[in-house]
């Protein structure tokens, strides 16, 4: 039996080893107002669609209450400067303006109520996933209210506060400082800030698939951009030209993802699931087609069980705009996968333009991309795994 027949047959004795971390409060109050494009509805019509399709009744899973990040889980990965002009603005003793060189009461990321509780529950979300995970009691662990993966150490950012996949990956490090960790980022955008975070670190490699730097925000991610010091060759960049679609998408994912997990070894996945590359997000250009989910998902999944120890794998939501209707069915769609039940799918789901009118073809251009950055990674990420 293959390593991912092995981990299906693991998931499908019905014995409950999938967690869904369940946020419904915070997802409602992390809220940078209405007319912001990051919607907390999206979360929630997640749980919506999880419950209705039974997902959540089905014996494999099993649904785990959050809890807050303390300030140390923070702080392992934001400077406490950040957290403490927070908590003073909340308090009301700090005027807001005091947060501009913090990136806080920009367009992007407006002030509004207890930010600091809703951030750090948010993050705290992502920390019970891992925990579940490294101590066994999961194989699998889904935090749909997390991915705020733009934070940075000493800024908030691109709508993130504090960067939960980065403090979720620093959980685990200091569980079992021996481990290595993969991060994927399938987010539209660079998955700069925990990159930046880890860019020093040997344990974590980074692999970011994502719109060019040149057209979007944040404005990096390219092929150059591969680690530091003890940590060199393990930030791996994939920067792809605008209406990218599926079919040269997956094809990068699975070469970059399957070779990159196989010469690093990780004891441990964390996926940010951002669902803003399909083709009708307002705020970028990649041309995906919900047709191309389901095979994103199954693609991680398989990778998961091949090349991961024991299959651990903790995941995030993400960016996407789209919150009412695509967005809340693309983390559907990747839980249904997590959890060893895509039949539930509905099919209609998955009707959506041709991809070949809503995309250009940039294969050429892709694969020399990919080529230049695993030729750059790959030895090192053995060496390290060695």
């Amino acid at each position: 039996m293959s390593a991912a027949g092995a981990g299906d047959a693991l998931l499908r004795v019905g014995e409950p080893r999938v967690a869904l971390v369940v946020v419904d409060d915070i997802a409602r109050a992390y809220d940078f107002g209405g007319s912001h494009p990051l919607r907390p509805e999206r979360v929630l019509l997640t749980y919506d669609n999880l419950r209705a399709l039974g997902l959540t009744e089905v014996p494999e899973v099993f649904e785990v209450p959050a809890r807050p990040a303390t300030e140390a889980e923070i702080t392992a990965v934001h400077d406490p400067d950040l957290v403490r002009a927070i908590r003073d603005i909340d308090a009301g003793l700090a005027d807001p303006s005091f947060g501009l060189p913090f990136g806080l009461g920009t367009p992007d990321d407006p002030i509004f109520p207890d930010m600091h509780g809703a951030s750090a529950a948010v993050c705290g979300a992502s920390i019970v996933a891992a925990e579940l995970v490294v101590s066994g009691r999961a194989v699998h662990a889904f935090n749909p209210a997390g991915g705020l993966h733009h934070a940075r150490r000493r800024e908030a950012s691109g709508f993130c506060i504090y960067n939960d996949p980065a403090a979720a990956i620093a959980a685990v490090l200091r569980m079992r400082p021996d481990w290595r960790i993969v991060y994927l980022d399938v987010d539209v955008h660079h998955g700069d800030g925990v990159q930046w975070i880890f860019y020093d670190e040997p344990r974590v490699a980074t692999v970011s698939l994502h719109q060019s730097g040149r057209y979007l925000y944040p404005g990096t991610g390219f092929e150059n951009e591969t680690g530091s010091g003890d940590a060199a060759g393990t930030a791996i960049n994939v920067p792809l030209p605008p209406f990218t679609g599926e079919g040269d998408y997956l094809w990068a994912l699975d070469k970059v993802l399957f070779a990159v997990t196989e010469a690093f070894a990780p004891d441990l996945i964390v996926t940010q699931l951002g669902a803003d590359t399909h083709h009708g997000d307002p705020l970028a250009n990649l041309s995906l087609t919900m047709r191309a989910y389901p095979h994103m998902a199954r693609m991680i999944h398989d990778c998961v069980h091949r090349n991961v120890a024991e299959g651990r794998w903790v995941a995030t939501g993400g960016g996407g705009y789209q919150y009412d209707t695509v967005v809340p069915k693309i983390w559907t769609i990747h839980f249904a996968e997590m959890a060893g039940h895509p039949e539930v799918v509905p099919g209609q789901w998955l009707e959506d333009a041709d991809p070949t009118e809503v995309s250009s073809p940039h294969l050429h251009t892709i694969e020399a991309s990919v080529e230049r950055v695993l030729e750059a990674c790959l030895p090192r990420l053995s060496a390290l795994a060695a």
